[in-house]
């Protein structure tokens, strides 16, 4: 019986690539004093961990290596904490296998 070695999620994503729309990112968290519940979940929830408190006590976004999913979208676009828009055509992911 022939057994892969686990893969981790962090491993797969290494082989994707992000162009960069400098100045157009496709999403952007709305000026907040005090982060929401929804923002807070995007802190755990984001599968390429673009999301991180910073220093303020704010939660900030890196939009690059963002791998599309709609995660974000789903938990905290209806709130409006934050906007989400497709990437600029040739920008964005670039799926490596699949």
């Amino acid at each position: 019986m022939n057994v892969e070695p686990p893969v981790r999620v962090e491993d797969k994503l290494y082989y994707n690539r992000y162009l960069v729309d400098i100045g157009h990112p496709h999403v952007k968290v709305r000026a907040h004093t005090t982060p929401s519940p929804q923002l807070l979940a995007l802190l755990k929830a984001c599968p390429a961990r673009c999301y991180e408190l910073n220093d303020d006590g704010q939660v900030e976004i890196t939009v690059d290596g963002c791998i599309e999913c709609g995660t974000c979208r789903v938990i905290a676009e209806p709130t409006g904490d934050i906007e989400w828009s497709h990437p600029r055509g040739g920008y964005g992911v670039l799926f490596k296998f699949g």
